[in-house]
């Protein structure tokens, strides 16, 4: 693999949050530019909130070709923008932006970072699935639009304050297969669950001993479950770990990390196909994690 070496002629990719510094978008997309030698480099953009209207002039000055957008800027910035794809408008956020006809355009591929491994590894019709998911946040906003585009039969969203389920709710249209439960109705929706994800941070580094779900909830999953953490430090979580003793299929967050940024990166080299695998490698050999 090829060094990045910066020239006057070398284009410009980053990342934009505040705090930015423990970003892993760098490592995986400086070493997909590097595999194909491209005269681009991908950089951490520390933005404070009050500093982001003038931020997007001044990347526009500079010639930024495009940008991720991480916590706490994806919703603050959906004014800023000159137009915003139908599945950002979903989700209610933005994570990429590209630079099209001299105006920033911004788009989620978190989406299609969730459901790809699910889509590409398992051949599966998905209108028979029933989706459990664990939490009620940004994340699980990107796991819920996913689930619709998969035509999954029926979604719950699993929280503990009921208003805020309900609010969740009420933000989409037309889903009459998306539900709400609070947290002491899991007994009845884990024998359901066929696609069961976790978007809460429990048992996220360091607190590596917790999960969202004991051994016994977890054994009253269907034996064809699939068990999918956004977590991806431990790997695996002591949720997948969990659900691996019971034979389940296991999917960790490194894969959707990955697959947000290949789109992404696809968008803005406007190309078909990036290596996402070395993308992944890069990623783990970075974490010291192994192979799941």
């Amino acid at each position: 693999m090829a060094e990045i070496t910066i020239k006057g002629t070398t284009k410009l990719l980053g990342v934009i949050g505040h705090p930015v510094e423990h970003s892993l978008s760098p490592v995986m997309h400086n070493a997909a530019l590097s595999e194909l030698e491209l005269d681009y480099v991908y950089l951490p953009f520390p933005i404070a909130p009050e500093n982001l209207e003038v931020a997007l002039s001044g990347f526009a000055a500079i010639g930024l070709v495009g940008f991720s957008v991480t916590i706490p800027h994806k919703q603050a910035i959906l004014p800023l923008l000159s137009s915003i794809s139908p599945i950002a408008q979903a989700v209610g956020a933005v994570n990429t932006v590209s630079r099209k006809d001299n105006k920033w355009v911004g788009t989620n591929t978190d989406v299609e970072g969730f459901i790809a491994p699910l889509q590409t590894t398992y051949n599966r019709d998905w209108s028979h699935t029933t989706a459990v998911i664990l939490g009620n946040g940004g994340a699980a906003r990107a796991v819920v639009a996913g689930c619709i585009q998969l035509g999954c039969k029926e979604i719950y969203t699993v929280g503990r304050n009921l208003q805020k389920l309900e609010e969740f709710r009420n933000s989409w249209d037309n889903s009459p297969n998306l539900h709400v439960s609070t947290w002491d109705k899991l007994p009845q929706l884990i024998p359901q669950a066929t696609l069961l994800v976790n978007t809460t941070p429990i048992g996220m580094y360091p607190k590596i001993e917790e999960s969202p779900l004991s051994l016994e909830e977890m054994q009253n999953l269907p034996q064809n479950a699939i068990a999918y953490d956004l977590t991806y430090n431990p790997s695996p979580t002591k949720f997948l770990s969990l659900a691996q003793q019971q034979g389940l299929i296991a999917i960790d967050g490194l894969e959707m990390l990955v697959q947000q940024g290949a789109a992404a990166l696809k968008i803005w080299l406007n190309r078909d196909i990036v290596p996402a695998s070395v993308m992944s490698l890069a990623l783990r050999k970075h974490l010291g994690l192994t192979m799941i």
